[in-house]
């Protein structure tokens, strides 16, 4: 079971995670949403897509940018489509 936790908050829990670059995707179903704020940030990656953001809220404490996912992936991608992944200091364990 891979756990994602920032600032005392778990914010995602999944056995059902992948990864891709080193980097553990969580299935949207397994995050806790109340820490989730939408952001107007994006970027591109060549192989898949383009990724939108979303910055963390726990207590108060604002981690902008701190996960990312593809709501849209290119083919190669397609088995993250929707699935976010961390950095930031946000620890994944």
């Amino acid at each position: 079971m891979k756990k994602a936790t920032w600032n005392g908050a778990t914010l995602a829990e999944s056995d059902a995670t992948v990864v891709v670059e080193n980097n553990q995707y969580f299935p949207p179903e397994s995050i806790n949403k109340q820490y989730f704020v939408d952001s107007n940030t994006h970027s591109t990656c060549p192989w898949k897509g383009v990724a939108s953001y979303y910055s963390i809220e726990v207590d108060g404490k604002v981690n902008p940018d701190a996960a990312w996912y593809y709501p849209e992936t290119k083919d190669a991608a397609k088995n993250i489509t929707g699935y976010i992944a961390f950095w930031k200091g946000v620890k994944v364990e």
